[in-house]
């Protein structure tokens, strides 16, 4: 069990985010790496899911050389990643994090930065993809790999969360991705996180984030999954994911409740 202490959770509530070192072990882990470099292996072949083209100067540049590879919904392709949504220390910080008994899955995905061309991501919340009512929606990013500035690693604005929804610059620039103002949150300004294999950050969806270009010789690879209270609802509606609602933790009872109501009718 991994029960974060009083302080742990003081930290998480003022900065948007907690580092848990070597939440993931070591077996568990091999078999993760494995079965994911498997699948890229596999999409590699037939078509990839998703793109996300840019450089270090310009992450708008259509002709730049660096990518992020990415595939969706990881628990469709291999059943050792919907095992991994029921790890017990996994499940047990984000009972502490998100103050609820009653944990849903949004979605999944992983992020393949290949060496020396892995592109970088724009500073960003990820609450305009998916915004819900009371902001219970949280990340937990895995890593696969050892990360650090230098080969795409993660990047944030602690306390960035207490801003709310700011502005989306995405769309007012032309583009299908969502990210904050860079010349007022500036990557270079923001606080890295420094990981190893098997650590985890657990981050708010409102927290600023972002991450470098990948311009060394090894790969970063990660999984990452999205969490909401059970009894959150997405605001305005939204196209769903496979999975969404897959309760991990906890009971439904809007669930429960809705099910009732379709009976009557």
């Amino acid at each position: 069990m991994v029960r974060l202490t009083e302080e742990q959770k003081k930290f998480y509530k003022e900065n948007g985010f907690i580092h848990l070192k070597k939440l993931i072990k070591d077996g568990e882990l091999k078999t993760l790496s494995e079965e994911y470099d498997d699948l890229f292996r596999r999409k590699n072949q037939q078509k990839i899911e998703s793109l996300w083209v840019g450089g270090d100067d310009n992450f708008r540049e259509t002709g730049s050389p660096y990518t992020v590879k990415g595939i969706h919904n990881l628990q469709y392709h291999n059943a050792v990643f919907g095992k991994l949504l029921y790890n017990d220390s996994l499940l047990d910080a984000l009972e502490d994090v998100m103050d609820t008994k009653n944990i849903a899955l949004h979605h999944t995905k992983a992020h393949f930065k290949p060496p020396e061309k892995g592109g970088s991501y724009p500073m960003h919340q990820d609450y305009p993809y998916f915004p819900y009512k009371n902001d219970s929606m949280v990340a937990a990013f895995i890593h696969l790999d050892a990360a650090s500035p230098k080969n795409g690693g993660l990047f944030v604005y602690p306390g960035s969360h207490k801003l709310g929804p700011l502005e989306d610059f995405g769309p007012k620039e032309g583009s299908n991705f969502h990210y904050v103002d860079q010349s007022k949150y500036p990557i270079e300004k923001a606080i890295p996180v420094v990981a190893e294999a098997g650590d985890v950050v657990i981050f708010s969806y409102l927290l600023i984030h972002g991450s470098t270009p990948n311009t060394s010789d090894c790969p970063r690879r990660m999984f990452l999954a999205q969490y909401y209270d059970a009894h959150d609802c997405p605001v305005g509606g939204e196209p769903g994911q496979p999975g969404r609602g897959w309760l991990l933790r906890g009971v439904n009872l809007d669930r429960d409740a809705t099910v009732a109501n379709r009976r009557k009718d």
